[in-house]
């Protein structure tokens, strides 16, 4: 990609070819060339001043416009771009209120100033020993308040922005379904592990996950919270000590309090996931029984494990006979294959137990989920049938026909570029507005940021009062087993990003620095 050093070589030729001298325009030329066209946008859909700005943005964040920098004018930005004044103008005043440009008047727009880089969060240090999982009350409260139509809830991960997924291709497949198999609304659904086109298509997306399952490997669940609840019954007993990464998803601590099971949280960076060393220490010293685990953007902390840290865990396990459960919901989103690698694609003797769902990457309102159980397959067919789990099968055969689709890969690369590019003006905003000394995780994409405050600041008491003003996000103490990360708050940015969402955000900010 060029940069404004490269500009002065190519100066003469653009001001003959062109007739334009602005350095900012050159960059722009130049820069465009080389970057991808489906990552320059959220969707085709978008409008094109979306585009346009998304363009832009892409460009400032990798530096190519330089802070302070004057970018193209509105008449040269619409002549690039072959569009009206009024879209060129759109497209700026959308860079605006990312605070990504500032506007000086009689002037033009030129980029913000840099802020100095938030630091990562501190890598967790749980206590050693596991823990009887109680879930505080204010969980329900977190639940309640999300629930309100009328507040703005950075709260859960459940997409809500209809404009990140093609509501019309969505129905249009579940219409499909039902007119080509309108009989199966009258009859149960007699196969126990779903129905065979969409494990055959769940089969075919694996590869992009570097495995290869096949269909009869796998078992259709109603969510992926049941597939962890299958899983953790077929491989546990009531008492049993399972490890987990601190600070994790707190659904997965209501599933071992509800299993009667114990939680061992391990120490968790927030780049790289995992603390391999820690865990090591944890089964040479506790009876862990199974390790629930997010190796690929992990909630809530968006941590990426290294393919070999991957392989590394898969064979530590498998030495000790230990099952390891891996949450696959995430790993869509990195949106090319090399950074999708599973663990589960190190697997040799079936002691990975792979768990997926595509309502984060196709339809939340699609809920279904799979299970890849390896050795325990037999037994998880069996769990299934003994608590009388069915799944519907126009649904089932309704989410088939949109995984195998032409186009489903380019929408996962748009998906994943919009979910980047939102959550850098968040952490962008974060940096601006929270206090001081506040430390941000950094996730390559996905839907949440892991904020961590200065101590002494209680996320529970901000809680409370973000809630009064109609303002909710997940406080720290939801993400263990132990009353800790009370200084710590998890941001879900599953909504569509407004105007009120950003000043919701810098309103929680600013409610910090009075704690």
């Amino acid at each position: 990609m060029q940069t404004a050093e490269h500009v002065d070589m190519y100066a003469r030729n653009d001001r003959y070819l062109y007739g334009c001298t602005s350095p900012a325009v050159l960059i722009l030329r130049h820069n465009s060339k080389d970057m991808p066209q489906e990552s320059a946008s959220a969707s085709t859909s978008s409008p094109r001043y979306v585009q346009i700005g998304q363009g832009l943005a892409q460009l400032i964040e990798g530096k190519a416009f330089r802070s302070g920098q004057r970018l193209p004018s509105v008449r040269e930005l619409a002549q690039l771009h072959g569009v009206s004044l009024s879209t060129a103008v759109q497209a700026l005043r959308w860079l605006e209120e990312r605070h990504l440009v500032t506007a000086k008047p009689k002037s033009g727009y030129f980029v913000a100033p840099r802020l100095r880089p938030l630091a990562l969060p501190e890598t967790s240090q749980p206590p050693l020993q596991s823990f009887k999982v109680r879930r505080p009350s204010r969980n329900d409260a977190l639940a309640l308040s999300a629930d309100n139509p009328h507040q703005i809830s950075f709260g859960g991960t459940c997409p809500k922005d209809a404009k990140l997924f093609d509501e019309s291709r969505v129905r249009t497949a579940l219409s499909r379904a039902t007119r080509q198999n309108r009989f199966s609304l009258v009859e149960y659904n007699t196969d126990e592990l779903g129905v065979l086109a969409l494990r055959q298509a769940i089969a075919q997306r694996s590869l992009h996950l570097g495995c290869h399952f096949i269909a009869n490997q796998l078992v259709i669940t109603n969510s992926c919270s049941q597939s962890f609840s299958l899983c953790l019954q077929a491989v546990t007993q009531p008492g049993d000590v399972v490890a987990l990464e601190s600070p994790t998803y707190f659904g997965f601590l209501d599933l071992i309090e509800t299993l009667g099971l114990r939680a061992l949280e391990i120490p968790t960076h927030p780049r790289h996931g995992l603390s391999l060393p820690a865990l090591q220490l944890a089964l040479d010293t506790q009876p862990v029984k199974a390790v629930l685990a997010v190796p690929t953007l992990s909630n809530p902390l968006g941590a990426v494990m290294p393919h070999a840290a991957k392989q590394q865990l898969v064979r530590m396990l498998a030495q000790r006979r230990i099952p390891l459960i891996e949450d696959l919901v995430f790993n869509d989103l990195l949106a090319s294959d090399e950074r999708r690698k599973a663990a589960k694609s190190f697997d040799q003797e079936g002691w990975v137990l792979a768990c997926g769902s595509y309502s984060k990457t196709v339809t939340p309102g699609i809920r279904l989920g799979w299970v890849q159980g390896g050795r325990w397959h037999d037994r998880i067919v069996h769990l299934k049938h003994v608590h009388g789990i069915t799944t519907p099968q126009v649904v089932e055969l309704a989410l088939a026909d949109l995984l195998t689709q032409v186009g489903y890969e380019s929408r996962l690369r748009r998906l994943s570029e919009t979910l980047r590019l939102l959550l850098a003006h968040a952490r962008r905003l974060v940096g601006q507005h929270f206090p001081k000394g506040t430390r941000v995780s950094a996730p390559p994409t996905g839907y949440t940021l892991w904020v961590e405050l200065p101590e002494g600041i209680n996320s529970q008491d901000l809680f409370e009062r973000c809630r009064t003003e109609g303002i909710v996000f997940g406080p720290g103490q939801l993400f263990s087993a132990t009353d800790r990360f009370r200084h710590c708050l998890r941001l879900s940015f599953s909504q569509a990003w407004t105007h009120e969402v950003r000043e919701a955000l810098v309103r929680v900010g600013e409610l910090a620095h009075t704690d």
